[in-house]
């Protein structure tokens, strides 16, 4: 797998290989550029692409055709009669999280749900299916856990194998009501679109975030309701949730070497570099400089 191509950034792109027949591809892209990802996929694996936020292409035929992914939606793409090889070009600050299974694999999981999962039945079994779905509330808390795991090496494949596989189950879910037995407060899906917008306020203003309270106010939701419904679908507090993130746009800045240990803090909203380092000591168990020399 390549993340690389003539004035396209390279991103944060990761390939955890979860079973025999099954891979997890999770990609960040913060940098202003388009980041495009390319991989050697056959006609033998059934593809699940899901947007966390941003957007992205899958092209294909050399360039002749394009399909969108679009924000916190899922897309599914099979065809048994030919090899759709991964070219995705992924929109500047965007995240995708890919699920590669072979159908072999994925027909052992379903065996006895074909007649409810209509592409696996022998009538369509040779057939192309393109799918695209938006990323439902449960589905979301699970991608969010996923691209924010910070697990030791020794469990980490291991965590992530249950939760693409909870995935895979959350995208065939057949019951309507599943996230209402969960969260009755997630029925109203105004009250997800208004969460989903707190969401991107802190991370717009991660420098300077408003308190709860006023983050209530600003999407118009009482204070209860934004603490339940974030914890629901971010699996996290708000600023919890927000320190994670902050985090982690740190490293990628450390990383690119544009800015020194100073700058990268007071971007992100520490006003001195002792506060800094300490938060991210506690997050990462190392000062920014150690982590930068590793």
């Amino acid at each position: 797998m390549t993340a690389s191509s003539k004035n396209i950034a390279r991103g944060s792109v990761e390939e955890i290989s979860i079973d025999d027949g099954f891979y997890v591809l999770k990609t960040q892209n913060e940098s202003p550029q388009t980041q495009q990802v390319i991989r050697e996929i056959d006609s033998s694996f059934i593809q699940f692409h899901y947007c966390l936020k941003g957007g992205a292409q899958f092209i294909f035929n050399n360039g002749n055709y394009a399909l969108d992914l679009l924000d916190e939606h899922a897309l599914l793409l099979y065809n048994p009669q030919i090899d759709l090889p991964l070219d995705l070009h992924i929109n500047s600050n965007s995240w995708v999280i890919s699920l590669l299974i072979s159908i072999k694999k994925f027909h052992s999981l379903f065996s006895q749900e074909a007649d409810y999962i209509h592409f696996l039945s022998d009538e369509n079994k040779d057939k192309k299916y393109y799918d695209s779905k938006s990323i439902s509330p449960a589905m979301a808390v699970v991608l969010n856990q996923m691209m924010n795991s910070n697990l030791h090496s020794s469990i980490r494949t291991l965590y992530l194998k249950g939760k693409a596989y909870e995935l895979l189950s959350l995208y065939f879910n057949r019951s309507k009501d599943a996230n209402i037995e969960q969260c009755p407060f997630l029925v109203d899906e105004e009250n997800v679109l208004k969460i989903r917008k707190a969401k991107d306020i802190i991370i717009a203003r991660m420098a300077d975030p408003p308190s709860l309270q006023q983050l209530a106010n600003e999407v118009g939701l009482t204070l209860k309701k934004l603490k339940e419904g974030f914890k629901q679908i971010y699996g996290d507090s708000v600023y919890s949730f927000l320190f994670d993130y902050k985090m982690e746009y740190a490293c990628k800045l450390l990383s690119s070497n544009k800015m020194n240990v100073n700058e990268v803090g007071h971007k992100i909203g520490y006003s001195t570099s002792s506060h800094f380092i300490a938060a991210f000591k506690k997050k990462y168990g190392t000062t920014p400089k150690k982590y930068i020399s590793s």
